[in-house]
């Protein structure tokens, strides 16, 4: 007769104590560490802009604004992108932006959220300033020169770091808050200065000046003139008609 190991438990409770302790193991790897929770949590102190100096503080080369005709900005960083693979330059010219932000353009009472230039007909290149690497950007098709003051050898000075974070700080001002920076509001439709008809309301028909425009409330204040003299008026959008 085979001897008894009081020690051994049957195969059932074997198997249950197995699971239990997998089943411990599956809760305590589930667990998250306080550390881990902390380090993916938003540094409500972080600043965008700041990181950014810092980057560009240590960056090889300079930057140089490079003019070219407005509306073809991209096209033209393409197309310098295009000539610093094909020549060999990628050791001279290191970055090519186009800065935009982020704006609300308001037309026809609809809003639509677009990427605008900072500055429409103006190009950044950050490079090492050498004969070859200027001829490079400066021949680019679509690119009508570099802009800035001149040394005495005729090479355009590079912008300060201070000029580069204006043009490119509005791209990631949006990241501050969570992302939830306001854009700027453009209203395409109307400027100060313009004449307008009134089409709606106790002064429907009778001419306006517009005196200031709220993006946020589509709302006018205009001039209208009751008994020779220029009264102010708040209206909608919609009840004014451009003459």
């Amino acid at each position: 007769m085979p001897e008894y190991d009081e020690t051994a438990g049957s195969a059932d409770e074997q198997s249950a104590v197995a699971t239990a302790a997998g089943d411990e193991s599956v809760e305590a790897a589930s667990e998250p560490d306080f550390d881990e929770i902390s380090e993916s949590e938003p540094d409500e102190d972080y600043d965008p802009v700041a990181e950014l100096r810092q980057k560009l503080r240590y960056a090889p080369g300079d930057w140089y604004v490079v003019h070219s005709y407005a509306g073809y900005e991209n096209k033209v960083k393409t197309n310098l992108e295009t000539r610093i693979t094909s020549l060999d330059m990628e050791e001279f010219i290191f970055q090519v932006e186009v800065p935009t932000r982020e704006e609300v353009e308001v037309k026809n009472g609809k809003r639509s959220q677009v990427q605008a230039k900072v500055f429409p007909g103006y190009i950044l290149v950050r490079m090492e300033l050498t004969a070859e690497s200027y001829s490079c950007v400066r021949n680019t098709p679509g690119v009508t020169g570099f802009v800035g003051a001149t040394d005495r050898v005729d090479r355009p000075a590079p912008l300060s770091l201070d000029e580069v974070l204006k043009w490119l700080a509005p791209a990631v001002e949006a990241e501050t808050k969570g992302g939830k920076a306001k854009p700027e509001i453009r209203v395409l439709d109307f400027e100060v200065g313009d004449s307008v008809t009134v089409t709606d309301g106790a002064f429907a028909s009778l001419p306006a000046t517009i005196s200031e425009i709220n993006p946020d409330q589509q709302k006018l204040k205009v001039l209208v003139s009751i008994f020779g003299r220029e009264t102010p008026v708040e209206l909608n959008f919609n009840q004014v008609a451009k003459i």
